[in-house]
């Protein structure tokens, strides 16, 4: 953009003088347009521009090349500013250091992120070499979310992790989550997610309600937070829980169906995603029977899960049909919902709590361990702790005001009162 340029003034002044000008204040209509009207009396050419508003508080800085008298610039633009009542700082000759693009997204998630901990965190950053490009807010509600943009020199899957888990130690520290993701293009390039059901996209175990119609839920959930730790096979450990089930009418799958309680955000995690044009699907370790109505409820594209198997008297016979969904068979779902849809791996995203999610989590193009457990987290691209399914959704750089705006408009839009 360019304002009252003479070429015979520009050859005059050869390159020009580069000037700083940086607005502060109390936002109100009209700033930017005084602002741009002093500039355009002048002969300068704008060479970049970044605003940012908090809570009503303004700042604006503006880099411009002066073609004329730069201290004629800086009167009349301390003028109009001055005519506003708002504080302005004009630096002839800053550097022209051309823009860098951010290597990395840092989102911070916490109830509440303290100064102490924040302070911690820069602190790792710099001690790695990482530079904060820019802050934003992100989220008010259910958490306080905060996206990081950094740059760091080092560029190698070695620096990725050593930064990763240097913020980890940060985080578990001070009671805050952190996600960290290559910045650029990538991520935002996510096209399908995946979610495990049982202690993610539900709360509860599945094995473990309908243990309970047998009365044997305490030896089921023993095996079940077994596996869950990764010292069971999983495939065995289904097949002992199943055993338990054995005997117990078929309609106690429709009324556990029934029964079955979404993870808070839940809802709003799948109607944001479905909006933004993703592929969403299950695979659990559960049952099918039980997951199904849940997942045509929540309009989901792909479900994969266990079977068990009814015999001729419509009672469980304590065993499951066909393949099982193990560790392994969860990434091979995985594998099978993305090339269904065309997505490559790169774009896909994995969210789970468990041991049995480990190989799905590490397929995924970004694996979110949600309350995980200590298997898990280790080779999670990013770990939740907190007990709300949406904050998957900040750490794709999604903002609760662009969420609930949206929700605004489909009449949607509420917040529960948090405990």
């Amino acid at each position: 953009m360019t304002s009252n340029i003479n070429p015979a003034a520009v050859g005059a002044a050869g390159a020009g003088t580069t000037v700083l000008i940086t607005v502060t204040g109390h936002d109100k209509p009209g700033v930017t347009s005084v602002l741009f009207g002093a500039l355009s009396t002048r002969q300068v050419s704008i060479l970049d521009v970044e605003q940012v508003v908090i809570r009503g508080r303004l700042t604006l800085g503006v880099l411009v090349r002066c073609f004329g008298d730069s201290e004629e610039l800086q009167e009349v633009i301390e003028q109009a500013m001055d005519s506003l009542g708002i504080d302005v700082t004009v630096e002839v000759g800053a550097d022209n250091e051309t823009r860098r693009l951010s290597t990395h997204a840092v989102v911070v998630l916490g109830s509440p992120v303290s100064a102490k901990g924040f302070s911690a965190l820069a602190g790792e950053l710099a001690r790695q070499g990482g530079n904060i490009d820019s802050i934003r807010g992100i989220a008010d509600y259910p958490v306080t979310g905060l996206e990081l943009l950094i740059s760091v020199d080092r560029d190698s899957v070695a620096a990725d992790a050593a930064l990763r888990k240097g913020l980890a130690v940060v985080a578990s520290s001070h009671g805050i989550d952190v996600a960290v993701e290559r910045g650029g293009l990538a991520r935002r390039a996510k096209r399908l997610i995946v979610f495990d059901v049982d202690s993610t996209l539900i709360q509860g175990e599945v094995i473990e309600m309908l243990a309970a119609r047998a009365g044997r839920e305490a030896e089921v959930a023993a095996v079940t937070e077994a596996a869950m730790r990764g010292e069971l096979d999983f495939a065995e450990s289904l097949h002992e829980r199943v055993k338990a089930l054995e005997g117990l009418d078929v309609s106690v799958l429709e009324e556990v169906a029934s029964e079955l309680e979404l993870t808070p955000g839940a809802r709003t995690t799948i109607r944001t995603l479905h909006r933004m044009g993703y592929h969403c699907g299950v695979v659990s370790g559960g049952f099918r029977q039980v997951i199904e109505p849940l997942a045509h409820e929540l309009e989901l594209d792909f479900v994969k899960a266990n079977t068990l198997e009814i015999g001729a008297d419509n009672k469980l016979t304590g065993r499951v049909i066909g393949e099982i969904v193990d560790r392994p068979g969860k990434a091979t779902a995985l594998r099978a919902f993305a090339d269904s849809v065309g997505v490559p791996m790169e774009q896909t995203i994995a969210v789970g709590d468990g041991a049995n999610d480990i190989d799905m989590l590490t397929v995924a193009g970004l694996g979110i361990a949600f309350n995980a457990k200590p298997a898990l987290q280790e080779v999670a691209d990013a770990a939740l702790s907190h007990p709300f399914l949406d904050a998957v959704l900040f750490i794709l750089g999604i903002t609760r005001d662009e969420i609930e705006a949206a929700d605004a408009v489909d009449g949607v839009l509420r917040r529960v009162p948090l405990n």
